[in-house]
């Protein structure tokens, strides 16, 4: 067997685009014949795949996955809306739920783990996929989150079937009363959360930079407004309320019926559930949030096509 060297990959890899794990391996089977290595990579579909890596994925699909007391969140990202309501990348959004739900959320040590029912690693089978449903994916981010006694109840709004869709939301609840009416509660506030998007439980775990930030701005604005300072530092306070009450999970007012406070819909709940109840903590991930689209024109793109 021919030596593999290092401008062996290089060279692989140039022509391929495959990674270079996958470039030194296919030259092993190929006894480093570079064009029989790249004939090898495109069966393999890792070729293919890798050609796809750059272009933009910020569609695709959030998966939920609980049991009892815990649950997890993962987003599957695809380039578009279409391989969301594919069978199979539904499954492996599903799965990838359930292995997170049983391993923690940690990306990296997710795409290491046996994919079920296969030979191949997490990682290896989003490759597989890659190449055979012919879009770039990737797997963004995982979330958990558990309670020792109560319930983490999930919600998926746009979903295409059970457990997956565009926005997930799981709320953990802390009570030792009625599951059954927690579990109520929850999915309440789990549209709530959907519809409203908090960035933090309380004011205490707000990020102090969004905070001083939001502060920075209004007092600019009331200097601003030509006021006394004294006049000017209550405007501020008052309108830092009202941050929080826009922002805030517990601060905000409650969605379903627009006047409670939502600290004080699960005080209330107590009663209804039969034992106190508290809101841990949730986890909401909206599909794509964050990632930068591309802007694409394709009219400019069909006469690009048609000229070449």
């Amino acid at each position: 067997m021919a030596a593999v060297t290092a401008a062996m990959v290089k060279e692989l890899r140039e022509k391929s685009g495959a990674g270079m794990m996958d470039c030194k391996k296919a030259l092993g089977e190929t006894d480093g014949n570079i064009e029989a290595a790249i004939d090898w990579l495109r069966t393999k579909g890792l070729a293919a795949a890798a050609k796809k890596s750059g272009r933009v994925a910020a569609e695709g699909l959030v998966a939920a996955a609980t049991d009892g007391a815990r649950g997890a969140l993962i987003e599957v990202n695809a380039e578009t809306d279409f391989v969301g309501r594919n069978a199979d990348f539904q499954g492996f959004a599903s799965t990838l739920a359930g292995m997170v739900l049983a391993n923690g959320d940690d990306v990296d040590a997710l795409k290491g783990l046996a994919y079920p029912d296969t030979e191949r690693t997490v990682e290896e089978q989003l490759t597989h996929n890659i190449a055979t449903i012919g879009e770039n994916m990737s797997i963004r981010r995982a979330a958990t989150i558990s309670v020792d006694n109560g319930v983490v109840v999930p919600y998926v709004h746009s979903a295409v079937v059970p457990g997956l869709g565009k926005i997930g939301v799981l709320v953990a609840l802390e009570s030792t009363g009625d599951a059954g009416k927690l579990a109520d509660l929850g999915k309440q506030i789990a549209m709530h959360i959907a519809a409203t998007s908090p960035q933090s439980l309380s004011t205490d775990d707000l990020d102090p930079e969004v905070v001083e930030r939001e502060r920075a701005v209004l007092v600019d604005q009331a200097k601003a407004s030509g006021k006394s300072e004294e006049i000017a530092q209550k405007m501020v306070e008052g309108r830092i309320r009202k941050f929080y009450q826009e922002v805030v999970l517990l601060e905000q007012t409650f969605v379903i019926d627009n006047e409670t406070k939502v600290a004080k819909v699960i005080e209330n709940a107590a009663k209804d559930v039969g034992a106190p109840v508290k809101l841990v903590g949730f986890r909401h991930f909206v599909l794509g949030a964050g990632i930068e689209k591309e802007e694409e024109d394709f009219a400019a793109e069909v006469a690009a096509t048609l000229g070449s």
